[in-house]
């Protein structure tokens, strides 16, 4: 196997923990939730099962060059999985206004007045936050928003790295068409 295929496999197991992940905490943020989710939160999980099953595809068309079908196929789906993530990613930034869950630090540093003013205000936010309330934990579902965010960044980068390389390998390839000079035909000096 050339460094080119085993860097792109490794991309591909590096988008499948990801979505993984995201999957597994949107779910859980799903389940525990009193009175229905935000719609961010269903595009999150949406976000994670598309990548899941193109995954199959793409780790299928990375492996055989057979099981890809057209040479633009992959590259394709590799750039409406990077727009997915970079959309999920921006859109639940904006929604969770990257703030602290608060309460862990709480019990171990009660005593200064300054901090526990700040660990009211991070209460505040976690109740009062559309993605973050609605559950019986609110600072469990916090963490857990954070950290599907932070995924949905991770996930972003892997597929914008397999999209140039899925990009680079359909310029070698044979079934696209290549752009500038003609192959065939007369040349300038036959004229």
């Amino acid at each position: 196997m050339e460094f080119g295929r085993i860097s792109n496999l490794a991309l591909r197991g590096l988008q499948f923990l990801w979505a993984l992940l995201i999957i597994a905490l949107v779910g859980n943020m799903i389940h525990d939730a009193i009175g229905g989710n935000p719609s961010i939160v269903n595009y999150s999980i949406f976000v994670g099962v598309f990548a899941m099953l193109s995954l199959i595809y793409l780790i299928a068309g990375s492996i055989s060059e057979g099981l890809s079908g057209h040479p633009l196929g992959m590259v394709i789906v590799d750039a409406i999985n990077t727009l997915l993530f970079f959309c999920g990613a921006v859109a639940l930034s904006a929604q969770l206004r990257v703030h602290s869950c608060g309460r862990s630090v709480r019990f171990a540093l009660n005593h200064f007045l300054i901090i526990d003013s700040m660990l009211k205000l991070s209460q505040s936010y976690v109740d009062n936050n559309s993605i973050t309330r609605g559950s019986h934990n609110n600072t469990k579902r916090c963490h857990e928003a954070q950290a599907v965010c932070a995924f949905l960044w991770f996930g972003f980068a892997a597929f914008a790295a397999s999209l140039v390389f899925s990009g680079l390998a359909t310029r070698g390839s044979t079934g696209v068409r290549g752009g500038g000079l003609r192959k065939g035909g007369p040349s300038m000096s036959h004229v």
